[in-house]
């Protein structure tokens, strides 16, 4: 995204979402397309969607970018996920999410989590396959 800084003129570029990864494990799913396929039982579509989504994470400006975007249906957790938030993989259909916590600028957790306070760090806690208790 560019934006213009009016007082000086100059374009910028802004800075994008710095993601961070739980673990190694979870940063080699989000990174290697292999392990991806693996991950989601050799389901090419769904291993191509996760980077798309890692990706479009990537790219936005601040993670509200991707909370305006209705496809990735970000939703706040609740009970022993209080804090943190889900986007899908693909549709609403798959059971797959992408489970992420928003980090302030030290990195740490927000307390409490307000969403439009969030900024450009997040961690990526883990990709997970849910239960249909929506349905």
């Amino acid at each position: 995204m560019v934006y213009l800084d009016y007082p000086t003129g100059n374009l910028k570029r802004r800075a994008n979402v710095q993601l961070l990864y739980n673990n190694s494990k979870v940063q080699k799913q989000c990174t290697d397309l292999k392990i991806a396929k693996k991950l989601f039982g050799g389901n090419a579509a769904l291993a191509t969607s996760l980077f798309a989504r890692i990706n479009a994470m990537q790219q936005a400006s601040v993670i509200k970018d991707i909370v305006m975007m209705p496809t990735f249906h970000f939703h706040k957790l609740s009970g022993n996920k209080d804090g943190f938030f889900a986007i899908d993989v693909k549709t609403r259909r798959d059971p797959w999410r992408i489970i992420i916590q928003p980090l302030d600028e030290n990195e740490e957790p927000y307390d409490p989590c307000n969403i439009d306070e969030i900024a450009g760090v997040v961690r990526i806690v883990e990709v997970k396959e849910v239960s249909n208790h929506y349905e």
